[in-house]
């Protein structure tokens, strides 16, 4: 927000510099993005006044004026196309200084001039240098023109923060620099303007939730020729505000100084009555600044009985938008429910200052004072005859006034300095929240309180320690004790299984990622938010949680699978000449129950979980390294050494996943239950998401992997293993996690390594079957094996293959 700052000490005037106000405001919570002088460095200036104009004898674009500063009459050459008797304009003598020009006494094409009459962009006031900046007919001429015109002003631009929308005025900010320096604030004055006339028009709140208050009045018989004063264009554009006409002026200007936006309708264009709904189903509307607006079902609506006339707190329509002919008028104003606001000029890429206050929050209770400080303004402007000012509301929509209980021991508990009550209570009504003190008199400070009522302007106050913040705020940030906490602090035991505490679930997760940057993996943090139509390829069953006000399309709904992230930032760094990628994130994915209507916090799961993708060659380039691609065993082993971390059992099945090739994709399960699935991105959504490397994928539930089962130790048998080698022709389907729980069934604890070292499949073998080497290793731990006893568990294991398996040996 942008303003002036002589408009602010008009309110509260305190002793300080306009750099030790900024440093002020910005300590308090508002933070001083810029300061602007209002006009450039200025020196020996004047109101000056044309007293003749003839025409230049050698120039048909200059004119010689005949110009007064009030003591001479003096000759000054001018081109200006404005330049005419009778006006008064802006006058720099000679030695006057305008930023880096010095004005001399010349001769333009013959003809002496001893000044310069002056634009508003020689004086550093706008851009505009179509013409002499005219001055009011009422300018004292000779009076200086810097104060005449407070050119010594600033412009102060600040960076509010959203939960600061009472500050977006300058009653607002005159409250906070009152409250800082302990001065009172002169309120504007506004008095009832009593109607002269019995005009009005019907208002119907159809949306009473989103627009619980809407006050209106019917102004007639506005001058259309009237101007807006000099005063009221300064403070506009002061505040980056552009003069238009008296009537968007005022509305500009009240907004600016009570912060409650205004909206003025040509009464002859309105038709029957104002109804505030929400947009149907294919509504347009044309906006004022010519756009055409294809309306959202959600929209909150101004209309009448030809339909849409505005998108209510955001930007009213061109049909029924004020002109230079206008002369009756209604004004509005209206107390829109921020939730109703927030996001509608975004979706529609506008830009409003009403919008920009709206989705904060305005005074509830402000409607009916800023319509009458606009009717107070406009009528000594452009005269007209006002009707009375009807309210119509819907009182169980309002917001009412909060009341909360602030205790004096948790002030001084959260703040760690010992407060006065009677400083606190100075505190709060400089504040201006009425505050109740406790009726017991005897209360100790641990048990004094007071009950607080918020005023209606501050939204963000809702809770104690809210009120806390604020005493902290005035009380002074730099008043506070900067003291080093004294606790007695115990180590405490970190359980070895990782579910038993969240300090040891933190530290497994960091070994987890410690152990894939080890493999050559970098992680990656990619937005929870994503597009609704790529995730859909790659994870298309669950319905996803859908956004009320998406930043974009791109960014639409939560994430049901992180690899929607990572595959962008894949394709962001191929594009980028990088050819061998390793990425992996951890993070949150979002579910909703199904066929809900109404969605609600307790309907969404979240859940954590882990994924990672690789393409390019396994290792990286290098005269010694192999510069083969990666395989889907690459993925599963590096996939297998993070399983290995929780001591847990996982296993690989065979399945199909929308995403992944049909080929060369298996679910990971724990007893019995999947909780993930790794292979190699299907083809044709590889081409989908332009990418130009096959590309590996895994994904996980983290909860899976940082469980951690205690290992048991077992002493090492000091009797010698024995190891029987067979190969058994088995069908192409068997895989090798069959034959190990085959095995498994039949044997018992002296078998204590089963390898599987090799695969044959060629000549001598039938092309339906494959041959499988087995590794089998034997030990006891307290005696030697005899060789009766090896043979007969291998024998055995043999038989059992041969029933379950149809497996055969091979000779």
């Amino acid at each position: 927000m942008k303003f002036s700052e002589a408009w602010l000490r008009e309110f509260v005037n305190p002793d300080l510099s306009t750099g030790d106000l900024a440093e002020q405001l910005t300590m308090a919570g508002l933070e001083v993005n810029s300061l602007e002088p209002v006009a450039a460095v200025l020196r020996n200036l004047v109101v000056g006044e044309i007293l003749r104009v003839m025409p230049h004898p050698d120039a048909d674009r200059l004119v010689v004026c005949q110009v007064t500063d009030g003591k001479e009459e003096l000759q000054v050459v001018c081109g200006a196309p404005n330049a005419r008797a009778g006006i008064k304009v802006p006058l720099a003598l000679v030695g006057a200084s305008l930023s880096n020009l010095k004005v001399k006494k010349t001769r333009l094409r013959g003809v002496e001039s001893c000044g310069m009459l002056c634009s508003e962009k020689e004086l550093g006031i706008s851009d505009d240098h179509e013409g002499l900046m005219e001055l009011p007919l009422d300018a004292p001429v000779g009076a200086d023109l810097v104060d005449h015109l407070a050119l010594s002003d600033a412009m102060i631009d600040l960076d509010l923060t959203p939960n600061r929308g009472d500050c977006l005025s300058l009653i607002g900010l005159a409250r906070e620099t009152g409250l800082i320096n302990s001065l009172d604030v002169k309120q504007a004055e506004i008095t009832a303007v009593p109607a002269t006339i019995k005009d009005t028009f019907p208002v119907k709140l159809v949306a009473g939730s989103a627009c619980p208050r809407f006050v209106g009045r019917v102004l007639r018989g506005l001058d259309s020729d009237a101007k807006s004063p000099l005063w009221l264009k300064e403070k506009l554009r002061r505040s980056d505000i552009r003069s238009i006409n008296p009537v968007v002026d005022v509305t500009n200007f009240v907004m600016l100084e009570l912060g409650q936006p205004l909206h003025a309708y040509d009464l002859t264009r309105l038709e029957d009555k104002i109804i505030v709904r929400h947009a149907k189903a294919g509504e347009k509307l044309k906006l004022l600044d010519g756009q055409e607006a294809a309306l959202d079902d959600g929209t909150l609506l101004i209309t009448d009985a030809s339909g849409a006339i505005g998108i209510a707190g955001v930007m009213g329509g061109l049909s029924t938008g004020v002109t230079a002919e206008t002369k009756d008028i209604f004004l509005e104003s209206a107390f829109f429910a921020p939730r109703a606001i927030v996001g509608k000029a975004r979706f529609y890429n506008l830009n409003s200052d009403a919008a920009h206050r709206f989705e904060r929050g305005v005074d509830w209770q402000g409607q009916g004072r800023a319509v009458e400080r606009a009717t107070q303004i406009l009528i000594q402007i452009a005269g007209g005859e006002p009707g009375p000012t009807v309210e119509t509301c819907d009182k169980s929509a309002l917001p009412g006034i909060a009341s909360l209980r602030l205790r004096l021991a948790r002030i001084n508990q959260l703040l760690g300095v010992e407060i006065e009550a009677d400083s606190v209570a100075e505190i709060l009504n400089r504040l201006g929240f009425d505050a109740v003190r406790s009726s017991n008199e005897k209360d100790s400070d641990e048990q004094l309180s007071w009950q607080v009522e918020v005023p209606s302007h501050r939204f963000d106050i809702s809770i104690e320690t809210d009120l806390i913040e604020e005493i902290s705020r005035v009380f002074g940030y730099n008043n506070l004790p900067a003291r080093t906490p004294v606790a007695p602090l115990q180590m405490s035991p970190i359980p070895e299984a990782t579910s038993l505490s969240a300090a040891s679930s933190k530290q497994a997760l960091n070994q987890v990622r410690d152990q894939l940057v080890s493999r050559g993996y970098f992680e990656a943090m990619t937005y929870s938010f994503v597009d609704a139509s790529l995730q859909g390829l790659l994870d298309p069953d669950p319905e996803p949680v859908s956004l009320a006000n998406p930043l974009s399309t791109e960014m639409s709904v939560m994430r049901t699978t992180i690899w929607t992230g990572l595959l962008k930032s894949l394709r962001y760094n191929i594009n980028r000449q990088q050819s061998r990628i390793r990425l992996f994130e951890t993070g949150l994915c979002f579910y909703r129950k199904p066929n809900q209507a109404e969605l609600k916090h307790a309907d969404i799961t979240q859940v954590q979980k882990l994924a990672a993708l690789a393409c390019g060659s396994r290792q990286a380039e290098g005269w010694c390294n192999d510069t083969n691609a990666i395989d889907f065993y690459d993925m599963k082993g590096d996939l297998e050494s993070i399983l290995a971390l929780s001591g847990d059992e996982f296993e690989f099945v065979v399945a199909r996943h929308p995403a992944l090739h049909p080929g060369q994709s298996a679910e990971i399960r724990k007893a019995g239950a999947t909780v993930g699935c790794v292979g190699l991105l299907d083809p044709g959504l590889q081409q989908q998401f332009d990418i130009r490397y096959p590309t590996f994928l895994f994904e996980i539930n983290l909860d899976s992997v940082l469980g951690r089962r205690l290992p048991q130790s077992a002493p090492i048998s000091r009797f010698p293993e024995v190891r029987r080698d067979c190969a058994v022709i088995v069908a192409r389907t068997v895989t090798a996690a069959q034959l190990r729980a085959v095995i498994q069934t039949v044997t018992d604890e002296t078998l204590i390594n089963l390898k599987l070292f090799d695969v044959y499949q060629g000549k001598g073998i039938d092309p339906t079957s494959k041959s499988v080497a087995l590794g089998l290793t034997f030990q006891h731990s307290s005696r030697t094996l005899r060789d009766e006893e090896v043979s007969s568990s291998v024998a055995r294991i043999l038989a059992c293959l041969k029933q379950e398996l149809d497996a055969d040996i091979r000779n």
